[in-house]
């Protein structure tokens, strides 16, 4: 899409898109509030609650089992679908901001799938130290290569990140507003080319360069 195109259109179902999703939660939310500790929700509140007198020396054994009960599992499933589609915006910004011949198939499957992945590991070391550290060394033991076709596409990958990490401490909440600021500021800088011309007179007077600077 060219940046001369209007986005009134996008930007509305995009809006809409939120809504429905914000109203979706607030019925899910009312109807089984019995149920409210299967709910990927208050995650940012039971950390704080915990408060630091909780925190306990690591051992050197590690536990024999992973700290994921049936409730987890249900809540780590409602967390996966909710990263599904918070970022199913995200990706038609890509799609937007993106010329069509530059398109990357594989990277807008891998912004889509990236969360779910953060929002499993997420939920597995909730609340293990220990396994916490073994995993980030498994990780780190473990060489990805790869090479973004543009830099704004790390942003992309940082933004799927988040989403799956707050979705997987079971702040949803967090996950949407990372996705909803994500989707509108990325559309708005990019709609205004933001930084393209240095020479105008708020820039000019900003950074002191001239339409001469731009020739060099």
């Amino acid at each position: 899409m060219r940046r001369s195109t209007s986005l009134v259109g996008p930007v509305s179902l995009i809006t809409l898109y939120y809504g429905l999703l914000i109203v979706a939660g607030g019925v899910v939310v009312h109807h089984f509030s019995a149920y409210g500790d299967l709910l990927p929700f208050g995650g940012i509140d039971a950390l704080l609650a915990r408060g630091a007198d909780q925190l306990k020396v690591v051992s050197e054994t590690a536990p024999e089992t992973l700290p994921l009960g049936a409730d987890e599992t249900v809540r780590l499933l409602l967390a996966i679908v909710s990263t599904v589609l918070l970022m199913v915006p995200v990706s038609w910004v890509y799609f937007i901001t993106t010329r069509d011949k530059d398109v990357s198939t594989s990277f807008a499957q891998t912004i889509m799938v990236l969360p779910v992945i953060v929002a499993g590991i997420a939920m597995i070391v909730h609340g293990s130290l220990a396994l916490a550290f073994s995993l980030a060394g498994v990780v780190a033991a473990v060489r990805f290569r790869f090479t973004l076709d543009e830099p704004a596409q790390a942003l992309y990958i940082f933004g799927a990140i988040a989403v799956g990490l707050a979705a997987g401490i079971s702040a949803v909440g967090i996950a949407t507003v990372v996705s909803a600021a994500f989707v509108y500021l990325t559309l708005a800088l990019w709609r205004i080319d933001y930084g393209d011309n240095l020479t105008s007179p708020f820039f000019a007077f900003l950074t002191g360069r001239g339409r001469d600077d731009n020739d060099l």
